[in-house]
């Protein structure tokens, strides 16, 4: 079983060059610290993902516009700051409403020495929420990910704070993780309050029932202390939800629990591959009006099975059912969502996609509708190991 792979263990198929792998070598090595050279440029790997698309039209809650655009295009820096910490740093370029943003994803040291297990995290960080939120969306099967992350985490929530983990001694992958959150990158319209304003939990177990089959549960609970403005009352009538660049619908409340099962012929990935996983999430406690009743829910259920070395078919199902909080009284709102994509990828470095996505409103989402999008991810230099 793959399972999620700390920055210093580097995909070696995401060395450009010989020179670049000798570098790699000599950095991530493990002198004792009586011998421990001082940290120099090489210590650190450079990466780089392009990302691009097109599409026929905006999709309710969606964050690609209609025509072509930027995706989500990163730089990251990342390597051994000494024998004690390691670094990252992940700077994001995109396009939003026709202007290029960029924006700091990560910004994170981290301990690689704690006994027992343990491991420190501070700075900016991906929360460890659900399966697909701590993956970088470069990693990601489908052009867009699943209504649930669009919806109550804006695609995918980073944030700055603390984060604890313990990975269990067992035979089975065991890992627990507690963060401590700024709260500022999940609600931005909050008052500038200098307490912690987030926190989350989450745990993971996972195995290999045998050489062809692997699997992984997780469920996962952010507490979020921050009264959002977008969760109020809108002034504004007219005020345009087309196009979502972040959380739309929130709550004090939000639990996720995720499986994921993956089958490959002896093990081999490579030639063949099977990946179905699901997820589900509830948001309770939505305003000091919300009755038990009133929660957001949502979830999915994706199916990508790798047929040819160089080629992936996939279909993943989506809906979405919300109480949209406005004042005192909620309206409901439901939204159905099917996607089916091919992906042809002639190398690790390289892919190209084609999407077809179908909307459905059932309810407060007007602006649904059917899209079609061809994507290309390219990558350059070295980037982490994706995670199971």
């Amino acid at each position: 079983m793959n399972h999620p792979i700390s920055i210093p263990t580097l995909c070696h198929a995401c060395v450009l060059a010989p020179t670049l792998a000798l570098v790699s070598a000599t950095a991530w090595g493990q002198p004792s610290p009586a011998t421990a050279p001082a940290p120099t440029v090489s210590n650190f790997e450079v990466g780089l993902v392009l990302d691009g698309a097109f599409s026929s039209r905006e999709r309710a809650l969606g964050q690609r516009e209609r025509g072509f655009g930027l995706g989500h295009n990163e730089l990251s820096l990342a390597g051994a700051v000494d024998n004690l910490f390691q670094a990252r740093a992940t700077a994001v370029l995109h396009s939003h409403d026709g202007e290029t943003e960029l924006e700091l994803e990560e910004a994170f040291v981290e301990t690689t020495t704690l006994p027992a297990g343990l491991q420190l995290r501070a700075g900016r960080f991906l929360a460890s929420l659900g399966y697909l939120n701590e993956q970088h969306v470069h990693a990601d099967d489908f052009v867009e990910r699943p209504l649930l992350y669009r919806a109550f985490l804006g695609s995918h929530y980073f944030d700055d704070g603390l984060r604890l983990s313990w990975t269990a001694p067992t035979r089975l992958y065991w890992r627990s993780t507690v963060e401590v959150l700024g709260g500022r990158q999940l609600v931005p319209e909050s008052t500038n309050d200098p307490r912690a304003g987030a926190f989350t939990a989450s745990t993971k177990i996972g195995g290999d029932w045998n050489a062809s089959n692997s699997w992984q549960l997780g469920l996962s609970y952010l507490h979020n202390r921050r009264k959002a403005v977008m969760e109020e009352e809108d002034p504004d009538p007219d005020h345009d939800h087309d196009h979502a660049h972040g959380r739309r619908f929130g709550g004090r409340h939000l639990v996720i629990a995720d499986a994921v099962w993956k089958w490959a012929p002896g093990g081999n990935n490579r030639q063949q591959q099977l990946r179905v996983s699901a997820e589900y999430a509830r948001v309770s406690d939505l305003n000091e009006f919300a009755r038990n009743s009133d929660v957001h829910e949502a979830g999915y259920l994706s199916v990508v099975y790798r047929f040819a070395p160089q080629w992936e078919a996939g279909v993943r199902v989506d809906e979405l059912r919300v109480r949209e909080p406005h004042g005192d009284h909620f309206h409901s709102g439901r939204l159905r969502e099917a996607s089916a994509m091919l992906a042809w990828k002639p190398t690790h470095f390289s892919a190209l996609r084609l999407q077809l996505t179908g909307q459905r409103d059932r309810g407060g989402f007007d602006d649904a509708g059917n899209s079609v999008q061809l994507q290309y991810v390219m990558s350059l230099g070295a980037h982490g190991a994706h995670g199971f």
